[in-house]
């Protein structure tokens, strides 16, 4: 009975040994590797040996904390990075959370599938490499303007700011990454102000940072410049227009049209001074009222 057993078992080897040859024919891919910068995560590989008569094909899979300990173990498909024809694969929005990720990529030619090329060690996010961030500084009147390119998500900007000769006094600004432009009003005007910058994820990874870029205060900007006279002038012109527009229409206007324009409509006969009052008395009434005659004493 044993050795029936025993036969069994070496028979179900060698079976799942040849079904493996058949299914895994195709060489897996090598070389993988994650490259990571400003937390745009890249997973690469080499291709394999083989030929392939078509197409060479790849599907990439993840598998984080939350899979391992709560989806027992389970393999999530990039959804990206299926049966692509290139060697890459962008896992940016893939891995949301800082934990360890294990990933794995395999080829696949035809109907022939590779083995899993697994990346070792795990990837974690918080290993990509912060670049100082692109920075271009521009004074606009009396304020700077602090305008960064493309930043890390999730990512703020640490932005020091100094009037040139007093760095010991410079004034540290937190920008989050999607704002991108950093306006830094009401400073000193004719006084050259200097500018540095770096991306902080957390209180441990940084860039490195920027040079400082310096400029001078100009004063009022641009639309301050111009305003102010060109609202004065307007003014003037549209006073000088309205005087001539009465001016010219007094000079040319016509006796009857003037009339019009300026003749002056009679008052109502209850407002007119000397309107003479009469009061219309019955005869009855009237021989009730006898004129009275005042003379002088002698």
């Amino acid at each position: 009975m044993m050795m029936v057993v025993m036969m069994m078992v070496v028979m179900m080897v060698v079976v799942m040994m040849i079904l493996l040859d058949q299914v895994c024919t195709l060489a897996a891919p090598s070389s993988a590797c994650m490259r990571s910068v400003d937390m745009t995560h890249v997973l690469r590989w080499r291709p394999p040996l083989a030929a392939c008569d078509t197409a060479l094909l790849y599907s990439v899979q993840f598998q984080g904390e939350f899979e391992l300990m709560h989806l027992k173990g389970t393999w999530l498909n990039a959804p990206e990075c299926q049966l692509i024809p290139h060697t890459r694969c962008d896992l940016t929005f893939d891995l949301g959370s800082d934990s360890d990720y294990n990933l794995r990529v395999r080829a696949q030619c035809g109907s022939e599938l590779s083995a899993w090329t697994e990346l070792s060690p795990p990837f974690n996010r918080r290993d990509t490499v912060l670049m100082a961030p692109a920075m271009s500084v521009t004074a606009v009147g009396d304020a700077l303007q602090v305008t960064f390119a493309k930043l890390p998500l999730t990512a703020v900007v640490s932005v020091t700011v100094w009037k040139s000769g007093d760095e010991l006094q410079a004034v540290v600004y937190t920008m989050p990454a999607d704002q991108a432009v950093l306006h830094v009003a009401a400073l000193q005007e004719g006084a050259e102000y200097c500018v540095r910058a770096q991306t902080v994820l957390d209180a441990r990874i940084r860039s490195g940072s920027t040079d400082a870029e310096c400029v001078f205060i100009t004063g009022p900007g641009p639309d301050g410049a111009w305003k102010r006279p060109t609202t004065v002038g307007v003014t003037v012109i549209a006073m000088a227009a309205l005087l001539f527009a009465v001016f010219w229409s007094v000079v040319h206007c016509r006796p009857h049209a003037c009339q019009s324009y300026f003749h002056k409509e009679p008052l109502p006969r209850s407002l007119d001074p000397d309107w003479d009052i009469q009061i219309q008395v019955s005869p009855e009434e009237a021989e009730l009222y006898e004129p009275i005659h005042v003379s002088a004493a002698p």
